[in-house]
């Protein structure tokens, strides 16, 4: 990732825009989905395991990667920053759903 907080917010965002588009829209492109039996949580537990991954990388990989090679305050502030931007975008998407449903 980069040293950027808002890049490294906006790339989990589009991961996981992109995840929540896919589970939107499959089900709709398959009218008449069958019983998938073992595969749809093996599916399931994959999809989780790859997001953590993608998260922790997205959130963790740099900020870790200063910390250990000395630069503590840089990579706490960074973490930091990255956690407030994810937040920022959240509320940003929330934010339409709050007054389109509780207006």
């Amino acid at each position: 990732m980069t040293r950027n907080p808002i890049i490294n917010a906006l790339a989990a965002a589009t991961y996981i825009s992109t995840i929540g588009s896919v589970m939107y829209y499959a089900p709709k492109i398959e009218d008449h989905m069958q019983d998938v039996g073992a595969l749809g949580p093996i599916a399931f537990i994959s999809l989780f395991t790859l997001s953590a991954a993608v998260m922790g990388y997205c959130f963790l990989y740099t900020p870790l990667r200063l910390y250990i090679d000395g630069a503590k305050k840089e990579g706490g502030a960074l973490f930091v920053n990255t956690i407030l931007a994810f937040a920022c975008i959240t509320a940003l998407m929330f934010g339409p759903l709050f007054f389109l449903f509780f207006r």
